[in-house]
């Protein structure tokens, strides 16, 4: 009872948007980056010595092999294996994106935002093979494959007995090609934003929108190394609700180390920027950084920091500016 009240359109403030909404995300995305220069110093050390003198993946995969043993490339690398069908493959040829917040798989982010205080964004869900007509790898798979994605993105509040604030659903179905260092992407995704009832409890308040959009995607990722890769999107929704608009640009950069590590583990390097129509082609920008962990089955777990700023990432206030940073954990099929 005795608790600083906070008022209902905290979550619901409408950011200008145009050009100053562009100029303020800039400044603000410069201002965090400059926070985190010295942690991810040497992972850019690190990334600039691969972009100067990049290998094939044959090279890579041998020259990293675990404990000096030589891997496999037949079993590892895909390179002159003969395609196959597959039901229910393990690996992905088309990997979520590292820093794509709305990426369907097991995450967790505890971070502070400047206005809301303390939140806890979470990811319920992941993203598996069906069907594959390619190599039958874990790795470094090629060829065609199907598959199914789903997840739920709810927030609490973490300064008022982690209410539930709103929660976002998203369920797709990607097809998707790969042969040597070029993957693409062809998908379908549905994606609805609901505010939480513990916040309409609350603030008794039955005010949302009905944030829905159904979208058709195409990708293309490059992989300079295969540790290293470059990818773009564009998505255009036929269906649209809420306040959503048809258009949608994503691009970005992984560095993430394919082979299977020790328990030592590696680090890792992921920038992502995302654009929606919707708020005139601004959106969000997303800086993570830390450390990971692959199993041999393509399998990957990271923990570290995450910088965030933009526009608001859950669509029931997708006009609200945020500005967060703190520690994350995922983990992707």
């Amino acid at each position: 009872m005795g608790e600083r009240p906070v008022p209902v359109d905290c979550y619901f403030e409408s950011a200008t948007l145009g050009g100053h909404t562009l100029m303020r995300t800039a400044a603000a995305a410069g201002k965090g980056l400059l926070g985190l220069a010295g942690l991810a110093s040497g992972l850019a050390l690190a990334l600039s010595v691969v972009v100067a003198a990049p290998v094939s993946a044959e090279e890579e995969l041998i020259s990293v092999a675990p404990l000096g043993e030589q891997i496999d490339l037949a079993a590892s690398d895909g390179l002159g294996e003969a395609w196959s069908w597959q039901l229910l493959p393990d690996g992905l040829i088309y990997r979520s994106y590292l820093a794509g917040v709305k990426e369907p798989r097991f995450a967790s982010a505890w971070v502070h935002d400047r206005d809301l205080g303390w939140i806890w964004d979470i990811a319920l869900g992941g993203r598996v093979g069906v069907l594959r007509y390619g190599t039958a790898n874990h790795l470094w798979p090629e060829g065609w494959q199907i598959d199914l994605e789903g997840a739920a993105f709810p927030r609490l509040d973490l300064g008022r007995d982690r209410d539930l604030v709103s929660a976002d659903f998203r369920f797709g179905v990607p097809l998707t090609y790969g042969a040597g260092q070029l993957k693409t992407k062809l998908a379908f995704y549905h994606l609805s934003s609901h505010l939480g009832d513990e916040y309409m409890v609350r603030y008794q308040t039955l005010a949302r929108i009905n944030y829905s959009r159904d979208v058709l995607v195409w990708g293309n990722s490059w992989h300079l190394t295969p540790s290293l890769r470059l990818y773009a999107e564009a998505a255009w929704a036929f269906y649209c609700d809420g306040g959503s608009k048809p258009w949608e640009f994503q691009f970005g950069a992984d560095y993430s180390p394919i082979w299977p590590g020790d328990l030592r583990g590696v680090p890792f390097l992921a920038l992502n920027t995302h654009l929606r129509q919707e708020v005139d082609f601004g959106g969000n920008f997303v800086l993570q950084t830390g450390w990971q962990w692959r199993g041999y089955s393509g399998h990957l777990f990271r923990l570290g920091l995450q910088y965030y700023t933009g526009n608001s990432d859950q669509y029931e206030t997708f006009r609200r500016y945020e500005e967060k940073v703190g520690l994350g954990l995922w983990y992707d099929y």
